[in-house]
């Protein structure tokens, strides 16, 4: 890495993990600027979890220290995201290198649509109800594969997910960073087992994203979720294209 990469790699960390805790889709920045550094796809793929480990015990941190606590909804989506996490991060370490970067340059497109669309919570009144217990445990299964197997863009799953209770979209964040944090916890010893983290990188990215986890916890409760979509935007569409080999 030479110093323009841990510049990068430091902001982008930072814009990341603040995006991934206000809403998610911070991993579509940051995997392609891993890629740029110099790191092969899918070992940026795993160097990427090292960041969303941070960033997401950062966020924990900040949620509670602010008054928000999601522990106690989270338990009925956390076994069948944490079996998912498994199974897809054993998948997709069997990916080739180059593989991985199709899959994920083409998989960059609908997630943006998704982050340009955030979920709306519904008032309680008019929400729809719960989902069934092996509804749910189905739904968030193939979450937690998605999520295990690829990262990005899973927070804006869950949210969308966690939505459909009805929940407040603070709480909803919250309850989304510790399943999160559960995931990363699960996958993350998958790719480092398979040499499938640059620990260089990794920790760099890391430290943005520590920043960026407790910032987003701020932001989200503060009603500033808007915030640093713009930039994401911009930065997913010429990364993409970059990843896809347009240009």
């Amino acid at each position: 890495m030479d110093l323009l990469d841990v510049v990068l790699l430091l902001v982008g960390g930072l814009v990341a993990g603040t995006v991934n805790t206000m809403a998610g889709g911070g991993s579509l920045l940051t995997v392609p600027l891993l890629v740029l550094a110099g790191v092969p796809g899918n070992v940026a793929n795993g160097s990427n979890r090292v960041g969303i480990l941070a960033s997401t015990v950062t966020a924990a941190a900040s949620f509670r220290r602010l008054g928000v606590s999601g522990v106690s909804r989270m338990v009925p989506v956390l076994v069948p995201v944490v079996a998912g996490s498994l199974t897809g991060s054993v998948l997709v370490a069997r990916l080739a290198d180059e593989t991985f970067e199709r899959v994920f340059g083409i998989l960059m497109v609908p997630l943006l649509l998704i982050a340009l669309r955030p979920p709306k919570v519904p008032l309680a009144s008019e929400g729809p109800a719960a989902w069934p217990v092996p509804v749910t445990a189905v739904v968030f299964f193939f979450v937690g594969c998605y999520g295990g197997a690829f990262q990005a863009g899973i927070g804006l799953l869950l949210v969308l997910a966690l939505s459909r209770s009805g929940l407040d979209l603070v709480v909803a964040n919250s309850i989304k960073v510790l399943v999160i944090l559960v995931v990363t916890l699960a996958a993350l010893p998958v790719f480092i087992v398979g040499g499938r983290v640059d620990w260089g990188p990794a920790l760099v990215l890391a430290l943005g994203f520590a920043v960026g986890g407790a910032l987003g916890a701020h932001l989200t409760v503060g009603g500033g979720e808007r915030v640093v979509r713009p930039v994401l935007v911009v930065a997913v569409l010429g990364l993409a294209g970059r990843l896809l080999g347009l240009w």
